[in-house]
């Protein structure tokens, strides 16, 4: 019998009041590998109610002081990436390469989160008026909390809550239930590193959870990332209530090849971005065009690619495509390929039968003919499938991948700077790469999209993180000498 994990409320690992458990499954065995409770309201009430009250402190605490756990558990994780790279690979799938990836990023979170004495650096100005000085400087909020999805165990929660700390604010986490295993073990590390009880927190669960965290009225924002349909119910939900909210949701993410590419190279670039993490990120590319002459050697190269392909379990060093999360993913992945042929796309390669006879495994797909409107041009897969449109020029391609109601990220393959520079400048995704497969911005930078890929006003990490985690306040001074009059000029202006 697997046992139930548990919360970390005010620096303890509590029980969930939650009684219903979800199986924590491994995506290449089937194994069960732990159980996730459902928790409820009341868990999240004690979560924030320890935040509440550790923000008195916390948020008083010099800045210079609130960074060095982070500096402490930036050794930590370094020192344990091999052992939670393995946990990452069995509870989400994802090849230990891939991994790997995984928690290297979420550390570089939290190292440019111990950047905050500069970050929060304010403004400041003598003698905006006569005799009056200003300044501007940062200030936390109080409570915060992430919503964070199954895709990215240890990265994406890294996005939020090292930054909020380091600002002042505490912190209540919400992994998803289907991969907590990674963030429990990240946990324990963080009770290792001086954080005061209630400054970070962590409760498990799904929905009672998720609406528990955007209606409290002691929190003061929320950050999601999931599908869009849920970071529209997460937004609309938490701003309601008046809270600060930044929600990260799907994507449709095309890719441009043009005819004075490096094709051999630029296509590898591609067909990795479309099956890496088995298609399951929201920078995944998902329908490359060729324009002109280009689209028979991108359709030749990518079926060549896809030949070096290798599924199987993410332990395998031979692995470079894992399984997908679950039966349904895998269910849902096959139904949306049936459509796409149905709507008059051609498939050159048919993944839905996999050799493995367990494990949520889908080989490679390749599908041709895609038309602009079908479901293929226009619903996030978020599996390992690749569609191959035509266009007769970049400016037709700029169109199709404009016409898209996602906004996330986009790639132009080119040798020309001029058609990098109107590419860059005329298309809707506001992560664009130039001869990149995934162009994630390092954490120093903010990341977001844009239409139905981002809602809210400020994007995620980089200095965009101080913006959301902090507020601003002026202030604007004279002095008066002891007799009330206003203080004489300085001796510079005599």
């Amino acid at each position: 019998m697997q046992n139930v994990i548990s919360n970390y409320i005010a620096g303890q690992w509590t029980p969930s009041t939650g009684k219903e458990t979800v199986e924590i499954i491994n995506p290449a065995t089937e194994e069960v590998i732990g159980l996730s409770p459902l928790g409820k309201a009341e868990d999240v009430n004690s979560a924030v109610q320890a935040a509440t009250k550790a923000f008195l402190q916390w948020s008083q605490t010099p800045v210079i002081d609130r960074v060095q756990p982070l500096f402490k558990l930036k050794m930590l994780l370094e020192e344990n990436i091999d052992f939670i790279s393995t946990l990452i690979v069995q509870e989400n799938g994802k090849t230990f390469k891939e991994a790997k990836g995984d928690i290297l990023r979420g550390i570089q979170m939290v190292e440019t989160a111990c950047g905050m004495p500069s970050l929060m650096m304010g403004e400041a100005l003598q003698n905006i008026a006569n005799e009056i000085d200003c300044t501007a400087t940062r200030r936390p909020l109080g409570v915060f909390a992430a919503i964070t999805p199954f895709n990215f165990p240890a990265m994406v929660p890294f996005w939020f809550w090292p930054f909020a700390v380091a600002a002042g604010n505490t912190f209540v986490l919400k992994p998803s239930e289907r991969v907590p295993l990674t963030q429990m073990f990240i946990f324990e590390l963080i009770e290792k590193v001086g954080f005061p009880p209630g400054v970070i927190n962590l409760v498990h669960g799904a929905v009672d959870v998720v609406n528990a965290l955007c209606d409290h009225p002691q929190i003061e924002g929320i950050s999601f990332v999931g599908s869009t349909a849920v970071a529209k119910h997460v937004y609309t939900k938490g701003t309601s209530s008046g809270k600060r909210v930044q929600a990260l949701g799907g994507a449709k993410n095309y890719m441009v090849l043009m005819p004075d590419a490096s094709m051999e190279s630029s296509v590898k670039a591609m067909v990795d971005s479309c099956y890496g993490c088995a298609g399951e990120r929201c920078l995944a590319g998902s329908i490359l065009i060729g324009v002109g002459e280009a689209y028979s050697t991108l359709k030749n190269e990518v079926l060549k690619q896809v030949k070096n392909v290798v599924t199987g379990n993410g332990l395998d060093s031979k692995t470079t495509l894992g399984p997908v999360i679950s039966k349904q993913a895998k269910q849902r992945i096959i139904a949306d390929i049936e459509t796409a042929i149905k709507e008059g796309a051609e498939i050159l390669i048919d993944g839905r039968q996999s050799k493995h006879v367990s494990g949520y495994f889908l080989e490679p797909t390749v599908l041709d003919n895609i038309r602009p409107g079908t479901l293929m041009a226009t619903k996030e897969i978020f599996g390992p499938v690749i569609g191959l449109m035509k266009a007769n020029s970049l400016e037709e391609a700029i169109e199709i991948l404009n016409s898209s109601n996602y906004a996330n990220t986009t790639s132009l393959f080119t040798n020309s700077g001029k058609a990098a520079r109107e590419f860059s400048a005329r298309v809707s995704p506001t992560m664009v790469g130039i001869n990149l497969g995934v162009p994630a911005p390092m954490a120093f930078f903010s990341f977001g999209g844009a239409k139905e890929s981002f809602f809210g006003d400020v994007k995620v990490h980089g200095s965009s993180a101080c913006e959301f985690f902090t507020e601003r306040h002026t202030t604007m001074i004279r002095w008066f000498n002891e007799e009330g009059d206003q203080e004489v000029s300085p001796l510079w202006k005599n």
